[in-house]
């Protein structure tokens, strides 16, 4: 019985969810970044729109998608909205994770002139100087699944909100994760 439930809940969340997220973050799982960069872009156009609490997520993650295509130049500009949305939003931990995140990726990539841009653009947002070269981990962090039941998304423990110690949410689509 409990299980039939689980399910139950699970599809109707699956429901909701926007085919085209879904698509998204298939494509960005596949190696697609191109495509996957355009839908998220799209989605985070319409979530800007309409004012969804969303919309720094998909930027970034457009940004992102940009990057790992190879498209420097149209990656920015996504990566520094989102950057920007969330501190406009108040969303401070989000945005020194999104950071570290960004600038960790870049410096990766070889993208050092850019992780420096994505630095002093958080240094202008941030209230209170960060060091943005720490490794924190997560001590005793609970393990998520790989990606979100619902949407696809890829999932980290530590870019996810937690609503309690066991359940997360999913920053693509807001579904309950344990």
């Amino acid at each position: 019985m409990r299980r039939l439930f689980r399910r139950q809940i699970r599809k109707t969340l699956a429901q909701d969810i926007p085919p085209v997220l879904q698509e998204a973050n298939f494509v960005f799982d596949k190696g697609e970044y191109g495509r996957a960069a355009e839908l998220f872009e799209n989605i985070a156009e319409t979530a800007a729109a309409r004012g969804g609490q969303r919309a720094p997520v998909f930027l970034l993650q457009a940004g992102r998608a940009r990057i790992f295509a190879g498209q420097t130049k149209l990656g920015m500009p996504s990566l520094k909205r989102g950057l920007e949305l969330l501190a406009q939003r108040g969303q401070i931990p989000r945005l020194h994770q999104a950071g570290r995140r960004v600038i960790r990726e870049l410096n990766q990539r070889g993208l050092k002139k850019e992780a420096s841009e994505i630095e002093i653009l958080l240094k202008t947002l941030l209230p209170s100087p960060t060091s943005f070269d720490s490794n924190e981990a997560s001590l005793g962090t609970p393990v998520l699944p790989t990606h979100c039941p619902s949407c696809g998304a890829a999932l980290r423990s530590d870019e996810v909100e937690w609503l309690n110690e066991i359940t997360a949410e999913c920053a693509y689509c807001g579904s309950p994760l344990r």
